[in-house]
């Protein structure tokens, strides 16, 4: 192959093959070139850990509520104070922590729980026994979930709450739960977990959660794991061959209300495809659904009453029963 150079491409070649004269060319070019300040890219936000919130003090409920002999079959009661008057508008509030009681208990929602008080609406705070109790997992995490919420209806005239216009909001695996309970008119008379008369519930908002247990059994990158949703939805028998008919949320679309999702985009412990994917099938299946993505955010900021995370959760929870931040 022959190239053809041309005169002044020699003497440029002669430049940068000579050695001397290509050193000269570079010190040259180094005191020529100006210096560009680089911008440091900005460090990544930091999150939240679980003892920024825990740490501190502790808001505390007005009444306490049993449904069972179990100690988790318990409702914590909080009551709007001053000059607020009823009947309150309520919210009804489910923990997260793997669907598991060792990990966590109903007061992880006690600082949202008291900032909605002193927003003047109501919580009626749930807990239930986890995969880790006796009796817990299939049916009686479900049974439990389901009891404590009907509980407000029982118990509305005692504490002046107005059941008319329920919402429902739960974090993290508190989130598939609080979408079951509006799921709950869709439930198969068949199902062990079906009952006449459910509370009815208008409005649920969904804060970092897990709604497609079918989805979350088989993703790893989840933070709870895989294992737990077996001991969640149990083992198939011939009485209960599909284990997720009666316990995931997409398989009881539509629900006919109102569904809100708060994720934080850098949450490490609930994969974001977990509330886009769910957003798809609910608004597939004919619902208003839609995701409300927060940045710099992660997991446990969703129930510290301080971030933009919980101020997005609290603005459409008074929006919805017509009050102003």
């Amino acid at each position: 192959m022959i190239t053809t150079i041309c005169p002044h491409d020699a003497v440029d070649r002669a430049r940068y093959t000579n050695p001397m004269i290509r050193l000269a060319f570079l010190a040259l070019a180094a005191m020529s070139t100006p210096v560009m300040a680089q911008t440091p890219a900005s460090p990544p936000a930091k999150l939240l850990t679980w003892p920024d919130v825990t740490k501190r003090p502790k808001p505390m409920p007005d009444a306490t509520v049993d449904y069972g002999t179990d100690p988790m079959q318990k409702v914590d009661v909080w009551l709007p104070k001053g000059k607020a008057k009823g009947p309150f508008p309520v919210v009804v509030m489910v923990h997260g922590g793997c669907w598991t009681t060792s990990i966590a208990d109903r007061s992880l929602m006690n600082w949202i729980a008291d900032d909605l008080r002193n927003a003047g609406v109501a919580v009626w705070n749930i807990d239930y026994r986890g995969v880790d109790r006796a009796d817990g997992g299939y049916p009686g995490t479900f049974v439990d979930t389901a009891n404590a919420a009907d509980q407000l209806t029982v118990n509305a005239k005692n504490y002046n709450l107005d059941t008319r216009q329920v919402l429902a909001i739960g974090h993290s695996a508190g989130g598939h739960l609080a979408l079951w309970l509006a799921a709950r008119a869709k439930l198969p008379t068949t199902s062990p977990l079906h009952t006449a008369h459910p509370l009815r519930i208008r409005h649920v908002i969904s804060l970092g959660g897990l709604p497609d247990l079918e989805a979350t059994a088989t993703n790893a990158d989840n933070g709870c794991g895989t294992e737990v949703v077996a001991k969640l939805v149990g083992a198939p028998t011939p009485q209960h061959p599909d284990v997720y008919a009666d316990t995931s949320v997409p398989r009881l679309l539509p629900l006919g209300m109102k569904q809100d999702l708060v994720n934080g985009r850098e949450d490490r412990i609930i994969p974001f495809v977990m509330a886009t994917d769910y957003i798809a099938k609910a608004t597939a299946a004919g619902d208003t659904a839609t995701l409300h993505t927060i940045p710099a955010t992660g997991h446990v900021e969703l129930i510290a009453p301080e971030t933009p995370a919980w101020a997005e959760a609290k603005r459409l929870i008074l929006s919805y029963f017509g009050k102003s931040q």
